[in-house]
Formats: C-alpha cells, structure tokens, sequence
C-alpha cells in the first residue's frame, strides 16, 4: 500500500498548481483509511482462460476471505477542468472495494494451518490469459516452496491466503492486483494492474524452516580391471616362478 500512497501524493503535488488556477478557495486534503469487513456468500468467478484447469464440476462461485474498502490516500475539494483524466481517476474520491476469493478444492484432514508456522506449498501460478508465470513443479526436484506464513515474507494475497485451509487441502486463489504486485506489476512478467489465479497444496506445517536437503552422493562405479598386454602369436606363457623344463627338452641322465 506505500507505493500507491505515495504514488497519489505525487499526483496531488503535481495538480496543486494547476488547480489554484481557477479555485476561489485554498483546496483541502482529507486523509481516509482502508477498512475490512467479512462478506457472506459467494463471489462470481472471474472470466479466465481455458488453459487454467477447471475447477470441480458444480463449483459455480468464490468464496471471500475478507473485502477491502479503499478510497483515496489524499483528495481535493475541487479540482480543476483543465486536469487530465487520468489524474482526475488518481485523485478521485470513489471508493474502491476488491476481495481476495478462494475456492477450496480439497479439504485438508491435517493441523490447521496458523500462523508464524512454517508453510511447504507446491503451487502453480496464472495470470487471467492462461500464462503460467511460475510453479513449483518447475523447480529442480520439484520442491515446494517454504515460508513463515503471516510474516509478510510473501505477496499480501498468499500472506493470508491460507486462513481456514489444513495440512493436505489444495485451494485455488484469486488475488486482486492490490494483493499482489500493484498498479505497476512486475514487468515484463506481471502485467499491470494484473489478478493472480493459484492453484496451491499445503504440503506440511512446521516450527522451523526445513533443512535444505543434501544432494544425493554419485554412483560409484567399480574400477575395471587393468588390460593384459598382448601376447605375441605362436609364443607360450609361462607361468611365473616356474623353473621346471618341459619333459621333452630335459636332458637325459
């Protein structure tokens, strides 16, 4: 949220001037606040990709965490004509309210998930077009990803997007871009302003971070045995040590 907050004052330093112009009164700044409230119900799910597995046969909404209500950091009693629209859009005073959705797909049969614990999760991620930005399975072994949940190591949309789920539960997450990376994304992989669709599995829940693990040693092959030289055609060997004459070369007594 600091980006965005300072992002508006910038925009509101720029229009001062600009608005002066024609404002018979010294314009006035109020400071508002984010608020959160529970919603009951479902959400409608958003319009993806067919690329994105489907969801479970009979699952027709999303369920929300929490709601957020946000309306401008900074705002003016007037603003002038003159301003452009998309300065009017920043400095506007409509409220803006998203929700973090979910839809459980397994329900977990081990410990609840809580917080401070450290989190193992294979997870896939999508963007709303079906591109598959990151997944665990594509890390070497295929190793899920562990973090301290709810210790703000994580996008906000993960950092309390566990709530309710169990050891074992797999959830499918839509984290609006508020949650996520913001108005500016992470280009040139997160488009602006961009929703996050993940597909997650809560693997285990410990007090620590896991050891990481040792690679495995390689195989040892064994030495193969050292090459005779060769020997010469129509010669014989003899053995080593072995003094003993052929009876047909001994001399006769």
């Amino acid at each position: 949220m600091k980006t965005t907050t300072l992002s508006a004052l910038a925009l509101v330093a720029t229009a001062l001037p600009l608005a002066a112009q024609t404002a018979s009164t010294t314009p006035v700044h109020h400071a508002t606040a984010t608020t959160a409230h529970r919603v009951v119900g479902c959400s409608t799910l958003p319009t993806l990709s067919s690329k994105i597995p489907a969801l479970p046969a009979g699952v027709s909404c999303a369920k929300p965490l929490y709601t957020l209500t946000r309306t401008p950091d900074m705002k003016l009693d007037y603003a002038s004509p003159l301003l452009s629209p998309e300065v009017r859009e920043s400095l506007g005073a409509t409220p803006t309210t998203y929700s973090l959705n979910y839809v459980d797909i397994i329900v977990g049969t081990g410990d609840p998930v809580r917080q401070g614990k450290y989190l193992s999760v294979k997870y896939t991620g999508y963007l709303p077009d079906g591109t598959k930005f990151d997944s665990s399975e594509d890390h070497p072994g295929k190793e899920p990803i562990s973090f301290p949940y709810g210790m703000h190591r994580v996008i906000q949309g993960w950092d309390t997007g566990f709530e309710g789920m169990h050891v074992g539960g797999k959830r499918r997450l839509f984290i609006p871009y508020q949650l996520a990376y913001g108005e500016q994304g992470r280009p040139p992989i997160i488009p602006a302003k961009s929703m996050l669709v993940f597909d997650m599995e809560v693997v285990s829940e410990s007090d620590s971070a896991p050891a990481p693990k040792t690679p495995p040693a390689p195989p040892v092959h064994p030495v193969p045995p050292a090459a005779k030289p060769a020997t010469p055609a129509g010669t014989t060997t003899q053995p080593a040590g072995n003094t003993t004459q052929p009876a047909s070369t001994t001399p006769k007594q």
